[in-house]
C-alpha cells in the first residue's frame, strides 16, 4: 500500500523546525530546500515570526493528551491556514497537489503543509504516530514512520540509553534481592 508522502515530509520538516527552531529567514529558506522543498518566494524576517506561530500549534498537537484533543487542536490549525488545495506544476517536474494557493509567503505555506501534512500523516497511518522521546530527558518531536506503528524514542541511541538505564535498574534489584536472601539466611 502507498501511503501519501505529502504527509510524511511535511510532517519530518515539521519535525525537524520544532527541534532546532529556525534562527532567521536565510536558516529556515535553507532548511526548506534541504528537506526538497521549491521555495516560489524569498524568505524574509515576517517568516520566521509565522513559522513559530506554526509550530508552537503544531507542539500543541504533538502534545495532546489523547486523539480527540489532538483532533481538535489540529482541525484548529488546518482553519487557521485557510488553505485549499489546487494542482500545479510549478517546477515542471509533473502535475501534483498543494494545499496553498501560489502568492502564500513562506511562513503561510508552512502553516499549511504542516496542518495538512500532519492531517494526511494521522489518518493514514495513526493518530498515534506524532510523539516526544520515551527518554524522559529528551523532549524531541518525532514522526513514527515504522512498519509497525510502535516506536517509542527519536533515535538509535536514546533507545540504546533507555535499554542500559533498564537493564542497569533490574540488575541493582536483582542485587538488592540477593542482598536480601543472605542477610536472612544469616
Amino acid at each position: 500500500m502507498q501511503l501519501n508522502p505529502y504527509g510524511m515530509d511535511a510532517v519530518k520538516l515539521a519535525a525537524d523546525l520544532a527541534n532546532r527552531r529556525p534562527a532567521d529567514a536565510d536558516e529556515l529558506a535553507a532548511r526548506c530546500r534541504a528537506a526538497g522543498l521549491q521555495l516560489e518566494h524569498p524568505a524574509v524576517p515576517e517568516d520566521v515570526d509565522r513559522v513559530r506561530v506554526a509550530l508552537d500549534a503544531w507542539e500543541r498537537v504533538v502534545d495532546a493528551a489523547d486523539e480527540r484533543e489532538r483532533a481538535a487542536r489540529l482541525n484548529e490549525m488546518l482553519a487557521a491556514s485557510t488553505a485549499h488545495p489546487r494542482l500545479t506544476d510549478h517546477a515542471g517536474d509533473g502535475w501534483h497537489l498543494h494545499y496553498r494557493d501560489d502568492t502564500r509567503s513562506l511562513g503561510s505555506l508552512l502553516y499549511a503543509l504542516f496542518s495538512v501534512g500532519t492531517a494526511l500523516h494521522l489518518v493514514g497511518r495513526g493518530m498515534h504516530r506524532l510523539r516526544r522521546c520515551a527518554v524522559t530527558e529528551c523532549a524531541t518531536i518525532f514522526a513514527d514512520t515504522s512498519r509497525t506503528g510502535r516506536r517509542r524514542y527519536c533515535s538509535h541511541p536514546c533507545a540504546n540509553r533507555d535499554a542500559v538505564r533498564r537493564h542497569r535498574a533490574r540488575a541493582g534489584q536483582s542485587a538488592s534481592r540477593s542482598s536480601m536472601r543472605a542477610l536472612k539466611s544469616a
